[in-house]
């Protein structure tokens, strides 16, 4: 079974230290922050303190979020994408976060191609003189510009980010793009969320997106049994954005019970 974390959207409304505390108490590996929260990012505090805050507990800072539209490339977002990996070196992430553009721009195959190389060709040396990888991660809407994985796959290989470049396989966004083939020599971290309702697909948002249970309709439990059929062996990050679990007044016992629910089925 991978090891667990958590992404801040879990439990958004705790600061920084509180919610590693959370992660602690939950014998996870890691966790990943974010900028796109209420507030400053850290709560306004030092990188490199919160990164010290973070080894002190036994916890890895998985990623750093997130360069928005990323592959809308420009001289605007290569400064963006430069700010974010300055932070994330000096909190000791391994990884910044690279979300695509979701507004109905680029969504054909050979366009989401397109200003997907060109961003990613040059981002890759600026990962790479900074030491850090990059988890970019496609969105199953239909008004993505980057929904399947293996059109991130092919510029992976073609840009020669091996090694650099990984791929998020979040299971809710697998689940609306299709499902479809699976990528776990490139995947560097899997996102897990569930969904109860009984709706369509393509009528699913984020704010549908629970804890994992045995309601859940987007077969994350197979999904991860076969990842780790393939040999993936990373962090499952849990990343829910609905009001009901940011509602949480503690978050701990269900969050212990969904871990424990796909370690039974993983078992």
């Amino acid at each position: 079974m991978p090891p667990f974390a958590l992404n801040h959207m879990t439990a958004p409304r705790l600061g920084w230290e509180a919610f590693l505390d959370l992660a602690q108490s939950l014998n996870c590996v890691g966790v990943e922050f974010r900028n796109d929260l209420k507030g400053r990012l850290f709560d306004g505090a030092d990188p490199a303190v919160v990164g010290a805050a973070t080894r002190a507990r036994g916890l890895r800072l998985l990623a750093l979020a997130e360069v928005k539209m990323f592959n809308d490339w420009s001289d605007t977002k290569r400064a963006e994408a430069e700010a974010l990996m300055q932070i994330a070196v000096a909190a000791g992430a391994e990884a910044v976060s690279l979300i695509p553009r979701n507004d109905g721009v680029a969504t054909s195959r050979a366009d989401s191609r397109a200003v997907t190389e060109t961003a990613l060709r040059d981002l890759l040396p600026m990962l790479r003189a900074h030491g850090l990888k990059a988890m970019v991660e496609p969105l199953g809407f239909a008004v993505c510009s980057l929904r399947y994985k293996d059109v991130l796959a092919e510029v992976i290989h073609a840009v020669g980010g091996e090694g650099t470049l990984y791929m998020v396989h979040d299971t809710f966004h697998h689940a609306l793009a299709g499902f479809g083939p699976i990528y776990p020599e490139l995947t560097g971290i899997v996102h897990v969320s569930g969904v109860k309702d009984a709706i369509y697909l393509d009528d699913m948002r984020d704010g549908h997106r629970v804890l994992v249970d045995g309601d859940d309709v987007l077969g994350n439990v197979a999904q991860l049994r076969a990842l780790t059929a393939a040999g993936y062996a990373g962090p499952v990050s849990y990343e829910p954005f609905a009001d009901s679990v940011h509602a949480l007044s503690d978050a701990k016992p269900a969050l212990a019970a969904s871990m424990e629910f796909i370690r039974s089925g993983m078992a």
